[in-house]
């Protein structure tokens, strides 16, 4: 019976971390959202939320990460635009108070509730 040396053994087992760990990676890399994006999330979801910094902070990032899993940062952008646009007043604020935009202000607002609620974020306290 023939054994492994132990130079081939290793390489072996490095060749296989690296590529579980490129296979595991790939998913966040499909739909990765800007750093500057992903600030801005955090901080107004923290801004809404009560509670400690260091544990609002992790349920935010939390969110975020649940929100990227699901929807692409495109479509994420498209539907936030659509959200604070909505509070438009008069005729400005009209166009996305249209049939189309009402759709993606839902699809937001589903998307950011059930991120929420995956990661133990209290919106019944939530401050506007």
């Amino acid at each position: 019976m023939k054994t492994w040396n132990k130079p081939l053994a290793g390489l072996a087992r490095t060749t296989f971390t690296l590529t579980t760990l490129a296979l595991t990676s790939l998913p966040a890399l499909a739909n990765d959202f800007p750093t500057t994006e992903r600030v801005s999330f955090v901080l107004e979801c923290m801004r809404e939320h009560p509670g400690t910094e260091f544990e609002m902070s992790s349920k935010c990032s939390c969110a975020l990460d649940t929100v990227a899993s699901e929807i692409s940062f495109d479509e994420y952008r498209t539907m936030h635009t659509a959200a604070l646009a909505n509070s438009i007043s008069g005729e400005r604020g009209g166009y996305y108070r249209g049939k189309h935009w009402r759709g993606e202000v839902r699809k937001y607002d589903t998307v950011l509730a059930k991120a929420k609620k995956a990661c133990f974020i209290d919106t019944t306290a939530a401050r506007r």
